[in-house]
Formats: structure tokens, C-alpha cells, sequence
């Protein structure tokens, strides 16, 4: 079975199936709509190939033939030019006048108007002097019409290629998905289509061959390269329990999987879906673009005919003033305007899903470099967001035995992440939980359960105070532990401090180093946390961060964001995407940091797959790279304009070399926009 690169569907690999080899690889379709709509590039760019090679075969001899000093007895020169230059006009040159015909019923003016009506001159002029001698001064300008049009859909062929290879990162990653599973049905292996697949099947992966659909691990040990998906440089070893994503590749042992997400869920097809979207959204700069466009060509128009009056009418040298009006239509396309925003958007957005980094459009991007403050929310983003009890401190005649076995009991139905991190430390000692009695939980605060006869409290200082325990014995243990970066889980046991736990979450590898990536750049980074401001302090100075807000419960983040904004920073926050999805929609842009499998996190406007801080940095960094090589373009695109249409309107600029001009200039935005592919994002 093969997946219908335009639909999704998955189709039989057959001699009676839709199928189209495009460059070495054969694709299969679903139906004929899906098939023309594949093809439609390929056919337009083989069509393009095959009128410019028409274009310059009649175009070069017309041009021979003009400025060669010979004589044909058979037939006047000038038929034979007026022969060779008409198929060129209207059969090469018929692109140019079905867009002028389409942008003119819309009462709008494009770049095919200026080519039409420029080329049109220039034939119309020769063939009236050709049949028509005497009406107008002698002069043939047949060369002039035909290279025009040859040089022009030159430029539009390398521009096509150069969309192609732009656009390559969806096809690569549309190519990632092996079209078939091996399934455990009753018991034994069956190879399905991989479109069969249904979440909670067994999927069975052999080393060497990419994983189908994702799911979890039930059953062996292996590594699993997931560059291609997630940017991760090095295979990561995974084990029972661990996700895998569909689309990578098993390079260790034999797995087990139980499928979780299949079809357009999978992570592979969102990725496709987003950088989709992403690519086809026109950024605010590119509407402003396509704006002046639409303003350019009628004053364009004005200023053609205005030169060609000026010769003709005042200074008496009508064909100067046909040279200067051709010239200046065709010098003024402004096609380069056109490319300069989404040759750039297209292939940054294309880059960035090669490396983990979602961005979810032109928009984005904008925002994205003009951003001038970061805020890191600590847990999960700063640290590996997997707490582990590092400390046991006991009070009370309690031992550590007792006091875990207590504890883990009351946080056993709790969904903080810190309960989890007693109730490990508790198995790992050997203990088991007993399941509490009663449990009440208050969010932020603590756990109160009856465990085992006894009233249980866990939680914060200000939890246990409420309810009437004394923990002062416990304060310089609390002094020492906050010092070193640990979270304070304080434990009573009816009414009677027993003891405490600190609780410390690791940093991640690389926080540090983004961290000061990010002040190398420029930005203003602080950090906002739920704990306590010594807490925070220790854990903010490991990772080199100066400015902390700490004591900040999910709720208040939305807040903090507001403030920074009102002090008039342009704010990117950085979070799980989850509770701090507030604050991510609030901020000037969202960076939704380890996402995984969730790589549709609405409130965040770029989406990191990889938990990896240092992509923080990446992500704007490549958002600055693309906008300058948009402006860039743009600047390009308005200085050849500005500066050539003088030129050509003064009757300095040969209308062939404008051609030439103009196809180089498209080009030249196109070639700018590539070299993203290859730019460091530090």
C-alpha cells in the first residue's frame, strides 16, 4: 500500500493504480483530481521548460537576423522576423495575456499586464511597419518582443525549481510513513496497510525499519533515531512505558508497540498539517507587499506612457520613445515584490519542521524577531520537570521508613507531580502505599488523608500552619535545604510534625548554555516559578538567570505577562503549553517547549517537539534569519525598481537587457531565500 500524497489516503501498489514517477520516486493516487492536482506543479513547470526552449529557438535567430547584414532573396527579412517572432508572441507569450485577461475582468493590474503590453508594443510596432511601410519610422523591434518573453519564462522556470526545492520538507517528511504495519491479531503477525491500523493494536518493529503509527512500548529494548521528525541528533534509548513516534526508525532491537495515535492524529501528520498552514498564511509584511503591487503597476503604466509622449511629442524621436516605454513596462514587474515574502516564509518554516521547530506562519515569524524579553517558566522548561526526593529530614521520634511510608500513603490519589515523586522514593525504599481512607486535596496547598488509623497532612508550610501543626523545629533543615535549590514538603501525623522531604527537580542538560545564548542576543531573560523566592534564587543562579519571579501559581503567569508588556517589552514566553496556556496566549509570542506527541499546543505560536532548552534560542534565532532575508528581498526588490526605471525611461536601458533584468532579479530572491537552508542557527 501507498500513501496518496495530495489526500492522505492509502492506496494498492498495482499496475491498474493512478501512479506518477516524479523525480525517480513513483507516487500513487486515489483518484484523477488528486492525481492533476499533484501534478499540476510539474505539468506547469514542464510546460514553462518547454515554451522558454520555443522562446529562445525563434527568439536567438530573430535576433541574428536583426543585427546580421544579409539579405534572403526568397523572402524580405522582415517577414521571415515578423515569422519567427509571432509564434513566440502569442504562443510562448499566451501566459502573459491569459494573467492580464484574469487580473483585468478582477479591475486589478499584475506583472503580466506590463509584460503584455509591452511586448505587444514592440511586436505591433514592427508588424505595422513590416505590412504597413511608412505609417510609422523604420525600425523592427521584432528581436526585442521575442527575447523579452524567452528571458522572462526563463526566470519563471529556475523560479519554479527553486519553489520546488523550497517546498521539499513537506514532501520529505510525507515520504517518512512506511505504508504497511506488522499487527498481532490473535495471536499471530499480520502485515496491513498502515492506514488499518487502530489505536490499541499491537504493532511489532524490527531493527532497521521505521515505526508505523505511534504508540507506547510494551514489550523490548532498543534505540530510535528520530532526526527526520524531531531534529534529535543522537537515537534515544527506549524501553516499556516510553512513547515512540511514527515515522522514525527502529535502529536497535526488536519492539513491541500498543498504537495510541494513528491516520491524521499521528504526530508525523500533524507536523504535515502545520507546516502546511504555515507556508500557505501570508504574513502581514507580504499583504503590505501585495498592496504596493497593486498600486505600482497602474503608476508603472502612467510613467511608460508618459516617456514614450515626452520622446515622440517633444523631443520628436518617436522610436527612442517606443524603446523607453517597452523598456520601463518590463523593468517594473514586480514579480521579485511578489517572491520576496514567501520564498523566505517557505523555506524557514520548511527548516524549521526539519529540526523540531513549528512555526505557525508568516505572523509568527514577525513577531518572533521583534520579540525583546523571554520569560522561562522553571518547571518543565528550565528543569527536566520530574522531581525526585533528594532529602528526608525526620522530627518527632518519626524514622525515614515511617515517614515515607506515611507520606506516599496520603499522596498516593493526588496528580501533583511532587506526590509522584514520594510515592517512587517510598517503592524504591522496599515500601508499599497503603491506600488512604479519605483523602481531601486543596490545589496549591497539600493532601490531608486518613491513613491507617492516623490524620496525614503533606504540603506546604502555610498548609500545615493553617491546621494547627508547629514546624518551627524544622526551620534550619528548611534554611539548608532552600539554599541548594530543594522544594519543602513538610508531613504531620495527627497534629504532630514528623519531618519533611526535599524535593529538588534537575536542570536540563542544556539550560544553561541557552540561557546565555538568549542574553547573547540581546534579550532580557527571566525566570517565573510557583517556588519560593530562595528556592527560585538557587535554581535561577545554576542556570545563570538573574531576574526571578517566584511564588507565581499558574494563574498569576498570565499576570506577569501583562506586566513586562505593560513596561513595554514585546514578551515571549516559553512553557509546556499546558497550564501555563494563559500566559502563552497573552505573550507577544508562544513557545510551547516538549511537546512530543502534542505538537497541535494551540496557544503556542512556535511548537518545540524536543525538550531541548537550546532550541528556545534556535526558534528565534531562525525567525530573525528568515525576516531579514525578507527585507532583504523587499529592499532588493523596490531599489532594482527604483533605480533601473529612470534609466529605462530616459532610453538608456536596451528593452532586451530589462528582460534579462527582471528574470535575474526573481532569482536573485529566490537564491537569497535558499540560503536559510544553510544559515547557523546560534
Amino acid at each position: 500500500m501507498a500513501k496518496d500524497p495530495v489526500c492522505g489516503m492509502f492506496v494498492p501498489e498495482d499496475k491498474d493504480s493512478l501512479k506518477a514517477t516524479v523525480r525517480g520516486r513513483t507516487y500513487y493516487f486515489c483518484s484523477e483530481t488528486c492525481l492533476t492536482s499533484f501534478l499540476a506543479p510539474e505539468i506547469e513547470l514542464r510546460k514553462i521548460r518547454h515554451l522558454t526552449i520555443l522562446s529562445f529557438a525563434l527568439g536567438v535567430p530573430t535576433l541574428i537576423l536583426t543585427w546580421l547584414p544579409f539579405s534572403i532573396s526568397i523572402i524580405p527579412v522582415s517577414y521571415l522576423l515578423f515569422l519567427l517572432a509571432t509564434p513566440v508572441q502569442f504562443v510562448a507569450g499566451s501566459l502573459f495575456y491569459k494573467g492580464m485577461i484574469h487580473a483585468l475582468k478582477a479591475r486589478m493590474t499584475n506583472m503580466d499586464t506590463l509584460i503584455a503590453i509591452g511586448t505587444t508594443a514592440a511586436w505591433g510596432y514592427s508588424t505595422i511597419v513590416t505590412f504597413m511601410p511608412g505609417v510609422f519610422p523604420e525600425a523592427l523591434y521584432y528581436e526585442v518582443s521575442a527575447l523579452i518573453i524567452a528571458f522572462i519564462l526563463l526566470g519563471k522556470f529556475l523560479e519554479n525549481l527553486m519553489r520546488r526545492r523550497a517546498s521539499d520538507a513537506i514532501r520529505r517528511l510525507m515520504d517518512l510513513q512506511p505504508p504497511t504495519a506488522r499487527v498481532l491479531r490473535d495471536g499471530a503477525e499480520a502485515e496491513v496497510p498502515v492506514e488499518q491500523v487502530i489505536v490499541g493494536d499491537l504493532v511489532v518493529v524490527r531493527p532497521g525499519e521505521r515505526i508505523p503509527v505511534d504508540g507506547v512500548v510494551v514489550e523490548g529494548l532498543t534505540s530510535v533515531d528520530e532526526k527526520m521528525v524531531t531534529g534529535e541528533s543522537m537515537p534515544l534509548a527506549k524501553g516499556p512505558g516510553q512513547e515512540v513516534i511514527g515515522g522514525t526508525i527502529n535502529v536497535g532491537g526488536m519492539i513491541v508497540l500498543k498504537a495510541t495515535k494513528v491516520g491524521a492524529d499521528t504526530v508525523l501528520s500533524q507536523i504535515i498539517r502545520l507546516v502546511e498552514e504555515a507556508q500557505a498564511a501570508q504574513a502581514p509584511v507580504e499583504r503590505l507587499a501585495n498592496r504596493v503591487a497593486s498600486v505600482f503597476v497602474p503608476i508603472v503604466v502612467a510613467v511608460a506612457l508618459a516617456s514614450l509622449a515626452a520622446w515622440a511629442l517633444l523631443g520628436g524621436e518617436t522610436l527612442r520613445g517606443l524603446t523607453s516605454f517597452i523598456a520601463v513596462l518590463i523593468i517594473a514587474c514586480p514579480c521579485a515584490l511578489g517572491l520576496a515574502t514567501p520564498a523566505a516564509i517557505v523555506v524557514g518554516t520548511g527548516r524549521g519542521a526539519e529540526k523540531g521547530i513549528l512555526i505557525k506562519g508568516g505572523e509568527v515569524l514577525e513577531r518572533a524577531q521583534r520579540i525583546d524579553a523571554v520569560v522561562l517558566d522553571k518547571t518543565g522548561t528550565i528543569t527536566k520537570g520530574v522531581p525526585v526526593v533528594a532529602d528526608i529530614v525526620t522530627s518527632n521520634q518519626f524514622d525515614e521508613k515511617t515517614l515515607l511510608k506515611f507520606a506516599a500513603s496520603a499522596e498516593l490519589g493526588s496528580r501533583h507531580p511532587l506526590a509522584d515523586a514520594v510515592v517512587k522514593k517510598c517503592r524504591e525504599q522496599g515500601l508499599e502505599p497503603v491506600r488512604p481512607v479519605r483523602l481531601e486535596e486543596v490545589p496549591g496547598q497539600g493532601v490531608e488523608a486518613h491513613v491507617n488509623g492516623s490524620v496525614v497532612l503533606v504540603g506546604s508550610r502555610a498548609f500545615l500552619e493553617s491546621r494547627g501543626v508547629d514546624v518551627s523545629d524544622l526551620e534550619n533543615a528548611v534554611n539548608r535545604l532552600e539554599s541548594m535549590g530543594r522544594s519543602i514538603m513538610y508531613v504531620a501525623v495527627d497534629g504532630v510534625a514528623a519531618g519533611l522531604f526535599g524535593v529538588f527537580d534537575e536542570p536540563r542538560e542544556n539550560a544553561s548554555e541557552a540561557v546565555q545564548r538568549l542574553r547573547e542576543m540581546g534579550l532580557r531573560v527571566l525566570m517565573v516559578t510557583g517556588d519560593n523566592e530562595r528556592v527560585a534564587k538557587a535554581v535561577a543562579a545554576k542556570v545563570g538567570i538573574a531576574e526571578v519571579m517566584a511564588n507565581v501559581r499558574p494563574e498569576d503567569k498570565l499576570r506577569v505577562v501583562k506586566m513586562l508588556q505593560e513596561q513595554g517589552c514585546r514578551v515571549a514566553m516559553v512553557g509546556d503549553g499546558i497550564n501555563d496556556a494563559p500566559a502563552l496566549t497573552q505573550a507577544d509570542l508562544g513557545i510551547a517547549i516538549g511537546s512530543g506527541t502534542d505538537v497541535a499546543v494551540e496557544s503556542g505560536g512556535i511548537v518545540l517537539i524536543r525538550d531541548d532548552p537550546l532550541d528556545i534560542p534556535r526558534a528565534i534565532s531562525l525567525s530573525r534569519i528568515t525576516m531579514r532575508k525578507v527585507k532583504q528581498n523587499l529592499f532588493w526588490a523596490f531599489i532594482y525598481n527604483t533605480v533601473l526605471i529612470p534609466v529605462a525611461a530616459s532610453g538608456y536601458l536596451n528593452p532586451i537587457l530589462a528582460g534579462v533584468a527582471m528574470a535575474l532579479s526573481s532569482v536573485s530572491v529566490l537564491t537569497n531565500s535558499l540560503t536559510i537552508n544553510r544559515a547557523a542557527l546560534n
